[in-house]
């Protein structure tokens, strides 16, 4: 830690700086609050802070009470009379906590803490104004807010909690705890003291990862208030506006632990839930503060889901500067713990607010005190040269230069000349004063007019120097902006190149993709055109053997139809055959001579079938139509039916004949009803005789 990190909240050339929070951030047992306090030769950031405080602004500070806190966030001044009384008030009052005395004699534990080579200071600190130091220590347990430092009236019979303070805005917007204890310190021994006794009400427990586990998130204020001196250097100006107060918020966060690990139950699990719950909150707001910086968004941020942030939100707001201590633990067993608090210190690197402008304090001429000093010690020693007011020959050379006074004796009480005469001498001696007292104020006049010419000259000078170094730092505030806005604008305009870059190759990547597409689409239609070439010319055969094909099954359908015709003319032709010998069987058994044979039939041939193709073979004449319903009936109509099986019996086959026979002869008196009866009472015994 810089000298200008610990004392950044400290007024330089007559200008208020800024407001600074600095808070340790680990898991549990990684050494926050060893780091916060440190041990006896290793002071930690606390002891160090107030050393160099104190140091600095030593010869500088105002007598106590002079300073006086208000209720509403802001100091008072009083004059030296109220402060006295106000000291010898709380030096009466019994019953009112007293002030620690920096005159008591300091625990060896505190001054072992800092050596006195580490001692160290700041150089920059306005000597035209009186300084005093306030410190306040509070705790956050449970998302509630304790006074460490507020004495409980003492109770032997029932103890009271201490009451949780609230949270609450000032004019300025700065947030603060109301009725917070804030004592006034006189050196470091005097304020680790105070410390201390906050110290010993923190709550600590002892849990499975740490004996000495913090179980609260406690905030040691320090107020540093700051008054100028008048015009002559010498009281401090009575006037509020001018009263300007700065503060270091040294915070030591709880760390954040598992339960699976601390083994916690009961109150302390609730405890570690709120511990967590309050460092989740705190890293929300800063991935909300980037998010904001980064994408130029306008997110609202959670600033009220806990009591940290609330507390600390005109900090990362921009109200002074924020500093955070990571403290890891290398134990391998922390090491997903340690690697979440390392990602969020990186991301917490990315954070920038704004800064408000630093203004001055005063209009008066600075360097008051070292001209008031510096008359002072010059008129000891012209006063040493000529010697003191108290020097008899001084003394005896003033009253020689006086008329010398008569020899007078008082004998008669009527003596009406003496005393006349000591009346005019001593009116003489009078005069003669009033002369050199005259003198003495006219050159008293022109040395003072002298010294406010001079002061006069000087303040103009001052004011000068004060517009150009004001000038100057304008003139320097632009130069900075400008070298951020180059460098912002050298990170975009490389981040632009990169993307150049990058679109460059991915253009490069697509235009390859493009000619190999080509490429591939130009050999596909090469390759469809010679599809299509060989496709057509496939049709083309195949509409050849299609038609060879066609031609080749019309000759041989013509061919197997002209034989099956054939086929069934002889077999017509057969049965014709057969049926005519059958006819004249039965005309030579029922007629009386013998009849004439018909002529044989010519069978039918290829060649016959070529020359009279449209011609019939001779063949019977056609039965009458009701013979086939006599037929079809009596196959369906028999009892039993007769199946196709049964045309292979002989006695069937003779009695179709007959019927056949029957049937040619007498067709005219061929019924279809009744046919059945006939048939089976007539022809079938006819059949069964024969």
């Amino acid at each position: 830690m810089t000298d200008d990190d610990s004392l950044c909240f400290l007024h330089s050339k007559g200008q208020i700086l800024e407001k600074c929070l600095l808070f340790t951030y680990g898991v549990t047992g990684s050494g926050k609050t060893f780091t916060m306090t440190g041990s006896p030769g290793e002071g930690g950031l606390l002891p160090r802070s107030l050393d160099m405080i104190f140091n600095s602004i030593g010869p500088f500070q105002a007598k106590r009470f002079v300073f006086k806190p208000d209720d509403k966030n802001a100091m008072e001044i009083q004059s030296q009379v109220d402060a006295l009384l106000e000291r010898q008030k709380r030096d009466s009052q019994q019953t009112v906590p007293k002030t620690p005395s920096s005159r008591q004699k300091p625990d060896p534990e505190f001054a072992d803490m800092i050596s006195s080579e580490e001692a160290c200071k700041s150089e920059n600190v306005d000597e035209d104004c009186c300084y005093s130091v306030f410190v306040s220590y509070i705790e956050i347990y449970n998302n509630y807010i304790y006074d460490l430092l507020e004495d409980a009236p003492y109770d032997p019979i029932r103890s009271k909690p201490p009451q949780s303070k609230i949270l609450r805005e000032d004019q300025n917007h700065n947030m603060y705890v109301a009725g917070c204890t804030e004592v006034e310190v006189k050196s470091t021994e005097e304020a680790f003291e105070v410390f201390w006794k906050g110290q010993k009400k923190r709550r600590i427990a002892n849990t499975q990862l740490n004996r000495e586990s913090s179980r609260s998130h406690s905030v040691f204020t320090i107020k540093l208030a700051q008054a100028p001196l008048d015009a002559d250097g010498d009281h401090i100006l009575q006037d509020k506006n001018q009263v300007n107060v700065s503060q270091l918020c040294l915070v030591d966060l709880a760390g954040s632990e598992r339960t699976n690990r601390t083994r916690a139950e009961g109150s302390r699990l609730r405890e570690a839930g709120n511990i967590n719950q309050s460092l989740m909150t705190l890293r929300t707001c800063m991935e909300v503060l980037r998010e904001n910086q980064m994408c130029g968004t306008n997110k609202m941020v959670p600033y009220r889901d806990s009591k940290v942030t609330h507390l600390f939100k005109n900090y990362f707001d921009g109200e002074g500067k924020v500093r955070m201590i990571v403290c890891v633990n290398p134990k391998a067993d922390d090491y997903e713990e340690t690697v979440l608090v390392m990602r969020f210190a990186e991301m917490t690197q990315e954070v920038e607010v704004a800064r408000p402008v630093d203004r001055p304090i005063c209009g008066l001429a600075p360097g008051r005190r070292h001209r008031n000093q510096a008359f002072r010690d010059e008129l000891s020693r012209r006063l040493e040269e000529r010697g003191g007011p108290n020097d008899p020959v001084l003394m005896t050379q003033l009253i020689e230069s006086l008329p010398a006074l008569p020899t007078c004796e008082l004998v008669d009480p009527n003596d009406d000349q003496t005393l006349p005469r000591l009346i005019e001498v001593l009116e003489r001696r009078h005069r003669v004063r009033q002369m050199m007292t005259e003198q003495f104020n006219k050159t008293a006049n022109t040395v003072k007019s002298m010294l406010q010419q001079f002061d006069s000259q000087l303040c103009s000078r001052d004011a000068f120097l004060h517009d150009q170094q004001s000038k100057l730092s304008e003139k320097d505030k632009v130069i900075l902006n400008q070298k951020t806005e180059i460098e912002r604008l050298e990170k975009k305009s490389k981040t632009l190149e990169y993307k150049i870059d990058i679109l460059q190759k991915t253009t490069d990547m697509y235009e390859q993709d493009k000619r190999s597409l080509q490429q591939e689409l130009e050999t596909r239609e090469q390759r469809l055109q010679k599809e299509l070439s060989e496709r057509k010319r496939l049709e083309q055969r195949m509409q050849g053997v299609v038609t060879d094909t066609k031609l080749k099954w019309e000759k041989e359908c013509e061919r197997r139809v002209n034989a099956k015709q054939l086929e069934m003319q002889n077999k017509l032709w057969v049965k014709d055959e057969k049926l005519k010998q059958l006819k004249a069987i039965v005309t030579e058994s029922s007629g009386s001579g013998p009849a004439e044979r018909p002529e044989k039939p010519e069978r039918p041939s290829r060649e016959r079938d070529r020359n009279i193709a449209q011609k019939r073979s001779a063949s019977p004449s056609p039965l009458p139509v009701s013979f086939f319903f006599f037929f079809f009936n009596f196959l369906i109509l028999h009892d039993p039916p007769i199946c196709m099986s049964s045309f292979c019996q002989p006695e069937l086959v003779c009695m179709l004949l007959i019927t056949v026979i029957i049937v040619s002869r007498n067709p005219e008196c061929f019924v279809l009803t009744g046919h059945i009866t006939f048939f089976s009472t007539v022809c079938y015994p006819a059949v069964n005789l024969c």
